[in-house]
């Protein structure tokens, strides 16, 4: 059975997303909804991490405590996820960044990877694999491809917004990664954009459209 997918209804994520949406939005607003909608999904996909107990001294007293235990590698695909994955290390400073550089070829629709910076021997407990749209899901399932050959073992994915057929070919490629969402949208259009989307996330954060 396909790891599960996670579509938050959280108030603050479905207000912000509804700004990101908006075409009137210019790049500044846009770059800050991905932010502040990138820490929010963080928020829930990091909620199994495991902890370790101690103490600390507070003002008054000792008091007993609790911190991550586990390391986490941010592995977001070039360019668009670079936006989400600052906001990310913000939450998680301690955080691992490795870039991969993944595009969507125009005239087949299929990734092309151009760029990887993954150490030789990861030693991290989670991979979060981010990026802002997953449409035909091609960019997703290379990275994790990338990721699991250099021996990662536990990964997820965060993006905002998903095309039920990026989903599915996600989930049929890597059933064992969990999917966190601000919103799954109807379909892909002819030229595999998803509907009603958002438009380019890279073009619209970088001001490139």
């Amino acid at each position: 059975m396909p790891a599960a997918i996670h579509v938050s209804r959280h108030p603050l994520i479905l207000h912000n997303l509804a700004t990101l949406r908006d075409v009137r939005t210019e790049p500044p607003e846009f770059r800050r909804m991905v932010r502040d909608l990138a820490q929010l999904l963080f928020y829930e996909a990091t909620a199994d991490l495991k902890l370790t107990t101690g103490t600390v001294r507070t003002p008054l007293a000792e008091c007993a405590s609790q911190r991550i235990a586990e390391t986490v590698g941010l592995v977001p695909i070039l360019r668009a996820g670079l936006g989400m994955a600052e906001a990310m290390l913000e939450m998680l400073p301690s955080a691992q960044v490795w870039h991969l550089g993944v595009y969507r070829d125009h005239e087949t629709a299929r990734p092309v990877t151009y760029y990887s910076k993954l150490p030789a021997r990861p030693q991290i407990d989670l991979a979060v694999v981010v990026d802002p749209m997953l449409a035909t899901g091609g960019s997703a399932v290379a990275a994790l491809d990338i990721l699991k050959k250099s021996g990662v073992s536990r990964a997820a994915f965060v993006g905002l917004i998903a095309a039920p057929e990026g989903v599915k070919a996600l989930q049929d490629a890597h059933p064992d990664v969990p999917i966190y969402l601000a919103a799954l949208d109807t379909n892909l259009d002819e030229h595999k954009y998803i509907v009603p989307g958002l438009g380019d996330a890279g073009d619209r954060q970088f001001a490139t459209g």
